[in-house]
């Protein structure tokens, strides 16, 4: 567990490539036990490179934040402005604006350190400044430590959907927190 204090702050462009590394080392820690290494490995490279977070980055729906510590990028979180497409779940989360948190993870030396704390209040904190009534994110219906980080930050499970990891689909729940 790391033990060095962490900032967090927007990233930027130049971040992409770390970005893509910390996504590489981190999302298959998030996966169900089921999931193959190829479907892990096409989801990866399809949508957690350092490309794909060079598209991130430039697109102003986005807002990729980073924690670091001792110099290095060790978690990110993505918020992505914009409603939901499911009504059920628009209607579910109660006043708009929403803001989607897409991704949140921290690399596993720095668990329990803080650093998802730090990301989400950081989260929270740039969906109040921009108006949004609410915030919620998907969450691996099979992945109880993230559930339970969530639930202490306030979120409520509001919902499901399915996210497709190569030729497999997973099923998340959808989970929400009025502001």
């Amino acid at each position: 567990m790391s033990e060095i204090p962490v900032t967090v702050d927007r990233a930027g462009r130049w971040d992409a490539e770390a970005l893509g590394d910390v996504a590489a080392a981190t999302f298959p820690l998030a996966c169900p036990p089921g999931l193959t290494a190829a479907d892990i490995d096409t989801f990866i490279a399809r949508i957690l490179s350092g490309e794909r977070f060079g598209d991130y980055l430039a697109d102003p729906a986005r807002t990729v934040l980073k924690a670091v510590a001792g110099g290095d990028i060790v978690g990110y979180a993505m918020l992505v402005a914009g409603e939901p497409t499911d009504p059920e779940l628009a209607t579910a989360m109660g006043r708009g604006p929403l803001l989607e948190i897409s991704k949140l993870y921290v690399l596993p030396g720095h668990h329990g350190a803080g650093v998802s704390a730090a990301l989400m209040s950081a989260a929270v904190d740039s969906a109040r400044s921009g108006g949004y009534g609410g915030v919620w994110l998907g969450v691996n219906q099979d992945n109880g430590r993230a559930r339970r980080f969530y639930v202490k930050h306030g979120f409520r499970t509001v919902g499901t959907k399915t996210t497709a990891v190569g030729t497999q689909v997973c099923h998340d729940y959808v989970m929400g927190r009025e502001l």
